[in-house]
């Protein structure tokens, strides 16, 4: 069963705040070259999923530019990891939900990489409620503006520099798949990554660009002692099969699959959910 400590730490979550401490380094993870050269933009990048993505391309080879909110000392150590994999990182602080800063992000990932050809968005935000009722105009907003919108900002931002064997992997969740009735907007907004990459992957087809999407079950972050109550976070994960939060360190090989041809050069249009046993709704 779970076993994660009763805590909640500030939002918007810093790693070093938590008493239990996430694996997302990718400490035993093993590249083999598979993008080798390529130069990915990662959102959120600064801790948790975003981290151990971050490190496993820069393990795979890749140079890596990350955007996060403010958590400038997360930043800082993924920026570490990836440079003692001999790799280059730049990273960008700043309100993703801003579409201005997206697009900036964009351009400034181009420019110090020298090019794009990967791409993953993965920033998120939550806040649970109890009832759909205290939900305000307000986080509704915030939260379609960070999980959704910023994804159409910087894709579309990003199109002038994706060329064929380009990949984007959008990061939903499962409560995107089946609802999630204290994280309503949330689940809304993940339904919508959902929809994205089927709609993308179709409509970039022709441009030879692939658009998958991972959607993980209950995932141990920063994220989650930021925005949930205390005896929830004691609790978190224990509902799935494996009785168990996943660490980002088991989510991420699921994004090298996907940014990789050699690994998923037939797919696009996928949802790859990595849920801990359960079996997928419908």
């Amino acid at each position: 069963m779970s076993e994660h400590k009763a805590e909640t730490i500030e939002y918007p979550g810093r790693t070093g705040d938590m008493a239990e401490k996430p694996n997302d380094e990718m400490r035993s993870y093993r590249g083999r070259d598979l993008l080798l050269d390529k130069r990915a933009l990662i959102t959120g990048g600064d801790s948790g999923i975003g981290r151990a993505v971050a490190v496993a391309f820069a393990k795979e080879g890749a140079d890596v530019a990350i955007a996060y909110l403010s958590e400038s000392d997360d930043a800082e150590h993924t920026k570490k990891m990836v440079e003692e994999q001999g790799r280059r990182c730049f990273t960008y602080a700043g309100d993703l939900g801003d579409p201005e800063h997206c697009r900036d992000v964009v351009d400034r990932a181009a420019s110090d990489l020298g090019g794009l050809e990967l791409l993953v968005n993965n920033v998120a935000y939550q806040q649970p409620v109890d009832d759909f009722a205290e939900i305000s105009p307000e986080q509704w907003r915030r939260t379609f503006s960070v999980n959704i919108d910023s994804f159409y900002h910087v894709t579309h931002a990003a199109l002038q520099y994706l060329g064929r064997g380009a990949a984007i992997v959008n990061t939903g969740s499962i409560n995107g798949l089946r609802g999630n009735k204290s994280l309503i907007d949330y689940s809304a907004t993940k339904g919508a990554v959902t929809a994205l990459t089927y709609a993308l992957a179709q409509n970039l087809l022709d441009r030879g660009i692939r658009v998958n999407c991972v959607a993980p079950g209950p995932v141990w972050t920063p994220l989650i002692p930021a925005t949930m109550p205390a005896e929830k976070v004691a609790e978190f994960g224990e509902q799935v099969p494996y009785g168990r939060a996943a660490q980002p360190d088991e989510i991420a090989p699921s994004y090298v699959f996907f940014a990789s041809d050699i690994m998923s050069s037939y797919y696009s249009g996928e949802v790859l959910a990595p849920i801990g046993g359960e079996t997928l709704p419908g």
